[in-house]
């Protein structure tokens, strides 16, 4: 590999606590691509909700340690192993998810190896930093609007809703015509969204928000909703949602096991599922799966951009993780492994 350094600096993760004390930065070997796989040079990776559940062990699946966390990234294939796809990537800028459960590499590293298959070649008029968060949030909130339209669901009702997810699910749904009910749990939340053409958001710190949001998820036909938080919001917005709904946990900002009064789905027949990303997408077609992320790219500059709040070195990551973690809201932390 011509060129290439024999070590990298990267974050290492020795146990899955959430402990400070479980991340260093080291100086590890640089990976050599093998059969399938390609070497990307890594230019930005995001901060996700899911990268924090999985460094304390809350995630789908845990890697073997020590790992290397983050799971999404952009950057460019510098080196490729065998195959026509990893020939056809090289020198290539690309958008790549590290989401693989029997590989400890990951994106908070300077390279990262990875199969050709994980791997979205970026068009040329989208940016390597919006690139790197292509693969999780905007394709998420794809895949939401997607169940909603394929339903025939007259609006949906979301929580987190000034989260990216959020946001672009807003976006989405003016695009397509679809109603959205929000719900934030600040003052200055309501704002933001309303400001970005938001008609129906509520803050559930408000006097009288579950009468309201009954309100509104009846008169809208609200059938389907979308929880990105988790514990007692969950049993909120389904029990404030129409017999026969349909709430999909996609998160769990509050930490806590989602809680459901167990009349609401016996005798409302409602339904409590669970929405992971990876098996929504898993179960395209390759032809669909270029067809959605282009479709995604073509809205990074728009409706599913993502706003951009600090860019940190790998080095100060591990001591800013707890300052991310405490706000949801206000743009992405990326992390720049290439930047000196």
């Amino acid at each position: 590999m011509t060129g290439i350094p024999g070590t990298m600096k990267a974050v290492l993760l020795s146990g899955y606590d959430g402990r400070r004390e479980s991340m260093t930065v080291a100086e590890v070997p640089v990976p050599r691509p093998g059969p399938g796989q390609v070497l990307v040079r890594m230019d930005a990776a995001p901060v996700n909700p899911s990268d924090l559940m999985f460094i304390r062990g809350l995630y789908g699946f845990q890697k073997p340690l020590p790992a290397i966390p983050g799971f999404e990234g952009s950057g460019v294939v510098v080196a490729a192993g065998s195959g026509v796809l990893p020939r056809l990537l090289l020198g290539r800028r690309v958008a790549c998810a590290a989401a693989d459960p029997d590989s400890a590499g990951g994106t908070w590293g300077e390279y990262l190896a990875i199969s050709a298959l994980r791997c979205i070649r970026l068009h040329r008029n989208v940016e390597l930093e919006q690139g790197a968060n292509l693969l999780i949030n905007p394709l998420t909130a794809w895949g939401l609007l997607e169940k909603v339209r394929r339903g025939g669901h007259g609006a949906l009702v979301q929580t987190a809703a000034a989260s990216a997810v959020g946001r672009m699910v807003v976006k989405l749904g003016i695009r397509f015509s679809v109603p959205t009910i929000n719900v934030v749990r600040r003052e200055e939340q309501v704002e933001l969204l309303r400001r970005e053409g938001a008609e129906h958001v509520l803050n559930s710190a408000a006097p009288e928000f579950d009468e309201k949001l009954a309100e509104l998820c009846h008169r809208w036909a609200a059938t389907i909703g979308f929880d990105a938080v988790a514990g007692e919001m969950s049993g909120r917005v389904l029990g404030a949602q129409p017999a026969g709904s349909t709430l999909f946990v996609y998160g769990a900002l509050s930490m806590e096991p989602s809680r459901v009064d167990p009349a609401a789905l016996i005798f409302e027949r409602k339904r409590l599922e669970g929405f992971w990303l990876s098996v929504w997408f898993g179960y395209k077609s390759p032809a669909e799966q270029l067809r959605i992320a282009g479709k995604a790219q073509r809205l990074l500059g728009s409706d599913l951009k993502t706003e951009i709040r600090d860019r940190i070195e790998l080095e100060e990551l591990p001591d800013a993780l707890e300052r991310f973690a405490a706000s949801a809201t206000g743009g992405k932390v990326m992390v720049l492994p290439g930047r000196k």
